[in-house]
Protein backbone atom coordinates (compact mmCIF):
# COMPACT_ATOMS: atom_id res chain seq x y z
CA UNK A 1 0.00 0.00 0.00
CA UNK A 2 2.65 2.75 1.00
CA UNK A 3 4.95 1.52 -1.94
CA UNK A 4 1.82 2.15 -4.41
CA UNK A 5 1.33 5.51 -2.84
CA UNK A 6 4.84 6.57 -3.00
CA UNK A 7 5.08 5.49 -6.63
CA UNK A 8 2.08 7.63 -7.23
CA UNK A 9 3.50 10.44 -5.78
CA UNK A 10 6.53 10.00 -7.75
CA UNK A 11 4.84 9.56 -10.81
CA UNK A 12 2.69 12.88 -10.48
CA UNK A 13 5.93 14.53 -9.71
CA UNK A 14 7.65 13.64 -12.77
CA UNK A 15 4.57 14.44 -15.06
CA UNK A 16 4.32 18.25 -13.05
CA UNK A 17 7.91 18.61 -14.14
CA UNK A 18 7.59 17.48 -17.80
CA UNK A 19 3.88 19.69 -18.38
CA UNK A 20 5.89 22.71 -16.41
CA UNK A 21 8.79 22.42 -18.98
CA UNK A 22 5.89 22.32 -22.11
CA UNK A 23 4.31 25.47 -20.35
CA UNK A 24 8.15 27.36 -19.77
CA UNK A 25 8.95 26.19 -23.67
CA UNK A 26 5.26 27.97 -24.91
CA UNK A 27 5.87 30.65 -22.57
CA UNK A 28 9.83 31.19 -23.77
CA UNK A 29 8.42 30.80 -27.85
CA UNK A 30 5.44 33.48 -27.44
CA UNK A 31 7.76 36.02 -25.39
CA UNK A 32 10.68 35.44 -27.83
CA UNK A 33 8.47 36.19 -31.11
CA UNK A 34 7.14 39.54 -28.90
CA UNK A 35 10.86 40.44 -28.23
CA UNK A 36 11.28 40.94 -32.13
CA UNK A 37 8.62 43.54 -31.86
CA UNK A 38 10.16 46.02 -30.18
CA UNK A 39 11.26 47.34 -26.53
CA UNK A 40 9.08 45.04 -24.18
CA UNK A 41 8.08 45.86 -20.81
CA UNK A 42 7.29 42.90 -18.48
CA UNK A 43 4.73 42.76 -15.08
CA UNK A 44 3.74 40.08 -13.07
CA UNK A 45 1.55 39.68 -10.19
CA UNK A 46 2.31 39.35 -7.13
CA UNK A 47 0.94 36.39 -4.20
CA UNK A 48 2.25 33.58 -2.59
CA UNK A 49 -1.03 31.57 -2.55
CA UNK A 50 -3.42 32.86 -5.09
CA UNK A 51 -2.89 32.73 -9.36
CA UNK A 52 -0.57 34.49 -10.29
CA UNK A 53 -0.67 36.87 -13.97
CA UNK A 54 2.22 37.47 -16.48
CA UNK A 55 1.74 40.29 -19.09
CA UNK A 56 4.26 41.21 -21.91
CA UNK A 57 3.68 44.30 -24.05
CA UNK A 58 6.40 44.88 -26.72
CA UNK A 59 6.37 48.70 -27.50
CA UNK A 60 7.29 50.56 -31.32
CA UNK A 61 9.51 53.38 -31.36
CA UNK A 62 6.27 56.11 -30.64
CA UNK A 63 5.73 54.11 -27.64
CA UNK A 64 2.57 52.35 -29.15
CA UNK A 65 2.26 48.74 -28.15
CA UNK A 66 2.88 46.38 -31.43
CA UNK A 67 2.24 42.82 -29.34
CA UNK A 68 1.15 41.92 -25.97
CA UNK A 69 0.83 38.18 -24.47
CA UNK A 70 -0.82 37.41 -20.92
CA UNK A 71 -0.59 34.18 -19.15
CA UNK A 72 -2.62 33.59 -16.38
CA UNK A 73 -4.12 30.53 -14.37
CA UNK A 74 -3.54 28.05 -11.49
CA UNK A 75 -2.16 25.18 -13.70
CA UNK A 76 0.03 24.23 -16.14
CA UNK A 77 -2.40 24.24 -18.35
CA UNK A 78 -2.12 27.85 -18.69
CA UNK A 79 -1.55 29.50 -22.09
CA UNK A 80 0.28 32.90 -23.18
CA UNK A 81 -2.59 34.66 -25.13
CA UNK A 82 -2.19 38.03 -26.60
CA UNK A 83 -4.53 41.04 -25.74
CA UNK A 84 -5.74 42.55 -28.59
CA UNK A 85 -7.72 45.03 -27.14
CA UNK A 86 -4.16 47.08 -26.50
CA UNK A 87 -3.02 46.98 -29.84
CA UNK A 88 -2.28 50.42 -31.12
CA UNK A 89 -2.60 51.84 -28.13
CA UNK A 90 0.23 54.54 -26.95
CA UNK A 91 1.98 53.85 -23.34
CA UNK A 92 0.84 56.89 -22.09
CA UNK A 93 -3.11 56.31 -22.34
CA UNK A 94 -3.01 52.85 -20.79
CA UNK A 95 -4.78 53.06 -17.59
CA UNK A 96 -4.54 49.57 -16.04
CA UNK A 97 -8.01 49.62 -14.11
CA UNK A 98 -9.84 50.56 -17.33
CA UNK A 99 -8.43 47.50 -19.53
CA UNK A 100 -9.44 45.09 -16.06
CA UNK A 101 -12.09 46.69 -14.27
CA UNK A 102 -12.55 43.78 -11.89
CA UNK A 103 -9.20 42.11 -12.18
CA UNK A 104 -6.92 43.28 -9.88
CA UNK A 105 -4.17 40.71 -10.76
CA UNK A 106 -4.40 41.75 -13.92
CA UNK A 107 -4.16 45.46 -13.05
CA UNK A 108 -0.84 45.37 -11.06
CA UNK A 109 0.95 42.83 -13.79
CA UNK A 110 0.01 45.13 -16.22
CA UNK A 111 1.19 48.12 -14.14
CA UNK A 112 4.68 46.96 -13.82
CA UNK A 113 4.72 46.19 -18.00
CA UNK A 114 4.03 49.63 -18.44
CA UNK A 115 7.01 50.47 -16.75
CA UNK A 116 10.39 50.09 -18.90
CA UNK A 117 13.05 49.25 -17.25
CA UNK A 118 16.34 51.32 -18.94
CA UNK A 119 18.59 49.17 -20.86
Amino acid sequence: MVSALVCTAVIAWLAQMLLGGWQIRKFNRAFEQLCQQGSVGVGRSAGRFKPRTIIALAFDEQQNVSGSLIMKGVTIFAEPRSLPQLHGLNRQTIKPNVIFPRDLNCQNALSLALELKPS
